[in-house]
């Protein structure tokens, strides 16, 4: 007789479909049994490290974590074809020296407060709320003052947590700035 007759091919999709969930439910319970009482649990997933980003504390203790625009690409990007920022994000670009430095809002998505800051980390200048630029030309906006550096938050932060003209930020894990005098102590 043949076993096809019979339905006991090993190779017909009833068998396969029997077997495979034979094996499934084979394979749950071995797995649903409970550990021995002195077995160590090991978590298999691997450890994640976090990672501190640099970041702004403006005067009322808000803290915005930061971008740093270091290169000339991340500096002339900034943060265009963004659709949205979170109000705790930012970035901050850093001149080597002093300067009146312009800014421009093409390609960018979503209305900024630009803030201008001295070598310490003083704010020399708001430029608050300023709108996209869908078409070209668009304006530019500067300082009135020097400034070294520029931090880029969402519309209404500034306002939102007391930044002003003449309000001190302070920055943590922010390398190269704020610029340490040449006569200051290094930090201990």
């Amino acid at each position: 007789m043949h076993l096809e007759a019979m339905n006991l091919n090993p190779h017909s999709t009833r068998s396969r479909i029997s077997c495979t969930l034979f094996l499934a439910c084979l394979a749950a319970a071995a797995c649903s049994q409970p550990a021995p009482p002195n077995a160590t649990i090991v978590d298999p997933s691997p450890a994640v490290a976090k990672v501190e980003l640099p970041h702004a504390v403006l005067p009322d203790g808000f803290t915005v974590d930061l971008e740093l625009a270091l290169t000339p690409q991340e500096v002339t990007d900034g943060l265009m074809f963004r659709p949205s920022l979170p109000e705790k994000r930012g970035m901050l670009f850093i001149f080597e020296v002093d300067r009146y430095p312009a800014f421009w809002m093409k390609n960018t998505l979503i209305p900024l407060d630009l803030i201008f800051l001295d070598s310490t980390g003083l704010v020399v200048d708001v430029v608050a709320n300023v709108p996209p630029c869908a078409a070209d030309p668009c304006p530019t906006y500067s300082p009135t003052n020097p400034a070294r550096a520029v931090l880029e938050v969402g519309a209404g932060v500034a306002a939102a947590h007391g930044v002003a003209t003449g309000t001190a930020i302070t920055f943590e894990r922010t390398p190269g700035y704020p610029v340490e005098s040449a006569g200051a102590a290094p930090e201990s």
